[in-house]
């Protein structure tokens, strides 16, 4: 993959983000971005092989209602905080966290939970690896001192 096209992902992943704090939040971004709904947007189900394409806009629109009704389910408290969006007004990049997976993702951690699905305008790149660097890459620099 084009070095440029991964940076790109991973600063925007590491971008500025505000929670949908509450469920009428919620409500109220999804109106934003089911107007805004078009065939330039990816689905990248986190762990799994980063789409190469786009999805046209009526799978887009019906993922964003069935990961809500996803959402509301497994997250059944009286609060929302499981998404997170660039810019409410003209989002392009959405982290969605799993609410079986949440960690500290409201919170301060050294390896926060990834998100468990991420919407954007950018092609996505594989979170994972790309976070977390094989352990043989992170402790290269022992050889200098060998």
């Amino acid at each position: 993959m084009d070095m440029s096209i991964q940076q790109a992902y991973l600063f925007a992943f590491k971008g500025n983000f505000t929670s949908t704090m509450r469920w009428h939040d919620l409500d109220a971004f999804w109106d934003v971005l089911k107007m805004q709904a078009d065939d330039q947007w990816y689905i990248y189900p986190v762990g799994e092989v980063p789409p190469e394409s786009t999805v046209n806009k009526t799978y887009f629109l019906n993922f964003i209602e069935k990961v809500d009704v996803l959402l509301r389910k497994e997250h059944d408290v009286d609060y929302c905080g499981i998404v997170y969006v660039d810019n409410k007004e003209k989002p392009a990049f959405i982290k969605i966290f799993d609410p079986n997976n949440l960690g500290v993702s409201c919170g301060f951690s050294e390896n926060p939970p990834l998100p468990g699905w991420i919407l954007s305008r950018l092609q996505p790149i594989e979170l994972e690896t790309a976070l977390n660097p094989p352990k043989n890459r992170q402790r290269w620099w022992r050889q200098l001192f060998a």
